[in-house]
């Protein structure tokens, strides 16, 4: 049984404040090496495997990191603003992204000159250990993640997005989805049809309420303890 104090969350929400540790000299040169670009729903931020040039910071949207598969894609994590993308690209001898991006609503993402990037954390060592948190709480994060796509049983992985969705993402327990079932099928392994028959339950047994693109979690003492039990 998985354990239940382990974050399954597909949501890593730092809240970046590592930029707050520069000097004005620095921040300065990170105004001026980097650019705010816009994107609308749906488009490309990166693409696994091209070349990493680039450090991304959220300053709206919302967005998906995800690995492509020949069959399946498999969503890492569901990112929404003031959050870093990227710093697993910074390791020495690499020079490429490992996963893709794509926007789930319209966003605004400043792209940081990796070589800039890279030499801030060579010269300021506070920023540098914050960045190394953020790295190290998104890994302990992705282990409890994984554990759920592994161990728990549908039921119990849908549960986990729902309640994540709600608790980090739109911090409410009504919102309106912005992601599709195909978008849920990607998040918890399961098939399209696996997610709409699993909703079904859900919706029939009065744990949440859907209304088109609306979602409200009626139960979420009742979720807890499916996402739980897993």
């Amino acid at each position: 049984m998985p354990n239940t104090n382990t974050d399954t969350c597909v949501s890593f929400v730092y809240e970046v404040s590592c930029f707050d540790l520069l000097t004005d000299s620095e921040k300065e040169m990170i105004d001026k090496t980097s650019v705010l670009v816009n994107y609308k729903k749906g488009e490309t931020i990166c693409k696994q495997g091209s070349f990493a040039s680039h450090i991304m910071y959220i300053e709206k949207g919302l967005v998906k990191v995800y690995l492509e598969g020949s069959i399946k894609n498999l969503i890492l994590t569901i990112t929404p603003k003031h959050n870093l993308l990227g710093l697993q690209a910074l390791y020495e001898g690499n020079n490429t992204f490992l996963y893709s991006i794509s926007t789930y609503t319209e966003s605004s993402v400043r792209l940081i000159d990796v070589q800039v990037f890279k030499k801030l954390l060579r010269q300021n060592p506070a920023f540098g250990f914050r960045v190394i948190n953020i790295l190290n709480e998104s890994t302990a994060q992705s282990y409890g993640r994984f554990l759920s796509l592994t161990q728990k049983q549908l039921h119990g992985r849908l549960a986990d997005i729902l309640l994540c969705l709600s608790r980090r993402i739109f911090k409410s327990d009504a919102f309106d989805l912005p992601l599709s079932r195909s978008d849920l099928s990607d998040l918890t392994s399961m098939s399209t049809e696996s997610v709409i028959r699993i909703m079904k339950d859900f919706k029939d047994d009065g744990i949440i309420e859907i209304n088109n693109k609306s979602v409200a979690l009626l139960d979420i003492p009742r979720l807890t303890r499916i996402s739980e039990k897993g």
